[in-house]
């Protein structure tokens, strides 16, 4: 993904852009089902799901194929499903206009069905997704006020939350869901060190919702 991240740099030295670095950005990363949405939706301001820049199923072999999983599914996990540039361009536009378009992506049909205005307030502006170890350094190397988190919670509960929510919501045929769940579940503590080797802190879910509802006051305040 270098490619997209020195792309992301060059829009804005080309267009002699500044982000507004004084607001502030917080990641937050870490396995699907971990409780990023819920902790972004409750205490960003503005709350922005970077996985909703994934890629379209239709875009699978146009020019290149998706990669695959050891079962012959298309990988989902994998970054390169994943729009990074796209997402890179709506923390800066957010930064720099105060609101970025962001489609409404479809797990179900792996499609857009439109997009929809997000607005910042003053910050924190918390994004989330499965894929910000992706977006750290092109982020932080633009000197952008950046704090980077991994919600940690153990692997079989994490696992069992996400299966039980993706079976309700019937994001993918459930035969998927278990290998899914059962690769996701293998690959739990090495994914974690790779978000700590990229420069995340990696806290427990209820320190890191007490530390977020901290910040989000004293931004409140200034």
């Amino acid at each position: 993904m270098r490619g997209s991240e020195f792309g992301f740099r060059e829009v804005l030295r080309d267009n002699n852009l500044v982000p507004n670095s004084s607001t502030p950005v917080i990641l937050l990363g870490g396995p699907s089902g971990s409780g990023k949405s819920y902790l972004a939706n409750r205490f960003g301001n503005p709350h922005l799901p970077l996985d909703e820049f994934y890629r379209q199923i239709s875009e699978d072999g146009h020019p290149e194929s998706f990669p695959r999983t050891g079962y012959g599914e298309i990988d989902w996990d994998h970054p390169h499903t994943w729009n990074q540039h796209a997402a890179l361009n709506a923390v800066d536009e957010l930064l720099r206009q105060g609101r970025t378009q962001v489609p409404n992506y479809s797990i179900a049909t792996s499609s857009y069905s439109g997009h929809r205005e997000v607005h910042g307030t003053g910050g924190p502006i918390i994004a989330e997704g499965i894929f910000l170890s992706e977006v750290l350094e092109p982020l932080r190397a633009e000197g952008i006020n950046v704090q980077a988190y991994y919600v940690d919670e153990p692997a079989l509960l994490t696992t069992v939350r996400r299966f039980i929510r993706d079976v309700s919501e019937r994001r993918k045929p459930v035969l998927f869901l278990v290998k899914r769940g059962y690769a996701l579940f293998r690959a739990h503590g090495a994914d974690r060190e790779t978000y700590r080797a990229k420069g995340f802190t990696i806290m427990p879910k209820a320190q890191l919702k007490k530390l977020l509802a901290e910040l989000a006051a004293i931004q409140d305040q200034s």
